[in-house]
């Protein structure tokens, strides 16, 4: 089992104090315009001084990118102040910090867009929790947009290194625009781009290859590459572990750094009868067989829930606690254990200090 006080190292040669990391959430504190705010950069600092890396919230690489308002941005030149300060803000508390970059499709709000239609792989409405609502109906990207958006992609990666962060994570996950060219519910091309699974991976494949260009060429130090993926999806037809099995042998060839499995519940079972031995994250970690790091996640509160997710990693990502316990890795670290927060997390927001628009984001999610 990994003790998470050890360092690692990366194949990159980025090396982390630890095996903690704080992924991805979202906090609706930018501007509208992806601008961002001091009190993100404080949000960031406070929950940065424990983990050993922090993931930002997805910063989109287009304008047609963008998911909610509130949201970070780094598909311009003019982005890259912002994102400067918070690149240096995490580091300073000695976190490597890391910008998770992509494109909502399907999933944009409207308010997002500015009215306009949202993009995916094919013109099918996106399901939100257990499928009894669903997003607008998005229009096919064509083969123009689908190349314009890869080369964002790379871009960003480009910003990325120019704005100091230590490393990129691709979102491949929650129902964003990779996974949709990946599923079979949502991806129903007849082009290069659609068809069976190898088809189906030629957008996620060519996305790699445009970020691993840019780190090839504007990179002056290691770089660290990530991508973050779901499992599985509730539809049928729908990516299935199987299809996510074949997802992680195709990554597992390319020069990434590390996966990062994007779980409720770290010990959450499959939902196939065929794979009900033991959890998704055990799977997967079996599979990958020490070839790269894998990121789990889902529900870690205390050292018990580390230790059961560290059974099946090399990482465990805590998100929700360190939203309302920023200092809870320092607790971990020193045995105080008796001072981390817990009881429900409708109960603690409400004695966490957080900015207005976050608080409003959080209330109704508990």
């Amino acid at each position: 089992m990994t003790n998470y006080q050890e360092p690692f190292t990366f194949q990159s040669g980025i090396t982390v104090k630890n095996r903690l990391m704080m992924p991805p959430m979202t906090t609706l504190q930018s501007f509208y315009d992806g601008t961002i705010t001091t009190d993100e950069i404080h949000y960031y600092a406070e929950r940065s001084q424990g983990v050993g890396a922090v993931i930002t919230g997805a910063a989109n690489v287009t304008d047609m990118g963008k998911g909610w308002p509130g949201e970070l941005c780094i598909a311009h030149d003019e982005d890259l102040p912002g994102l400067t300060n918070l690149a240096s803000a995490i580091k300073a508390q000695g976190a490597k910090a890391f910008v998770q970059i992509f494109h909502a499709g399907r999933m944009s709000r409207l308010d997002a867009l500015n009215g306009k239609q949202a993009v995916s792989a094919s013109a099918v409405a996106g399901q939100h929790g257990d499928g009894s609502q669903k997003t607008a109906t998005p229009r096919a990207m064509t083969s123009a947009e689908i190349h314009q958006t890869i080369d964002a992609f790379g871009q960003a990666t480009k910003r990325a290194i120019e704005a100091g962060f230590d490393g990129v994570e691709i979102h491949g996950a929650n129902q964003y625009l990779l996974q949709q060219f990946y599923s079979p519910q949502s991806n129903q091309r007849t082009d290069e781009y659609g068809g069976d699974r190898e088809k189906r991976f030629t957008f996620i494949k060519q996305v790699l290859d445009s970020v691993f260009a840019a780190v090839n060429q504007y990179a002056d130090r290691p770089f660290v590459v990530g991508y973050r993926f779901s499992p599985e999806e509730f539809t049928t037809p729908g990516i299935s572990l199987e299809d996510t099995f074949y997802l992680v042998d195709q990554l597992l060839q390319t020069p990434l750094d590390y996966l990062h499995v994007s779980l409720d519940k770290y010990d959450r079972i499959a939902q196939a009868d065929k794979y009900q031995a033991k959890s998704i994250l055990a799977y997967l970690h079996e599979r990958i067989a020490g070839r790269k790091p894998l990121v789990g996640v889902g529900g870690v509160r205390n050292r018990k829930d580390v230790a059961g997710l560290l059974a099946n990693a090399e990482f465990a990502a805590i998100g929700q606690q360190l939203l309302v316990d920023p200092t809870w890795v320092q607790k971990l670290m020193t045995g105080n254990d008796s001072d981390m927060v817990t009881g429900d997390f409708a109960d603690a927001i409400k004695y966490t200090s957080f900015t207005h628009p976050l608080y409003q984001f959080l209330v109704p999610r508990y």
